[in-house]
């Protein structure tokens, strides 16, 4: 998948009749209408509000395992 600093695309939600734009910024907004995305899109930064970005977490630890007796 294409990437880069001004990469803004639509893609369809599966199961649905949604279309979802992500703009360049990380905001996100959901239509059913393309053009009405592209509007959206090409309006950056006005009614753009990425989300914060999500905290990575750490793996759980693995559990300690026993010697196996032989």
């Amino acid at each position: 998948m294409l990437r880069g600093a001004n990469v803004m695309r639509i893609v369809w939600l599966p199961g649905s009749d949604l279309l979802e734009g992500e703009c360049h910024c990380g905001a996100r907004h959901v239509a059913e209408e393309p053009a009405t995305l592209w509007e959206w899109l090409l309006a950056h930064p006005e009614g753009h509000h990425p989300e914060p970005p999500v905290p990575a977490t750490p793996p759980p630890a693995a559990p300690e395992s026993a010697p196996v007796p032989v």
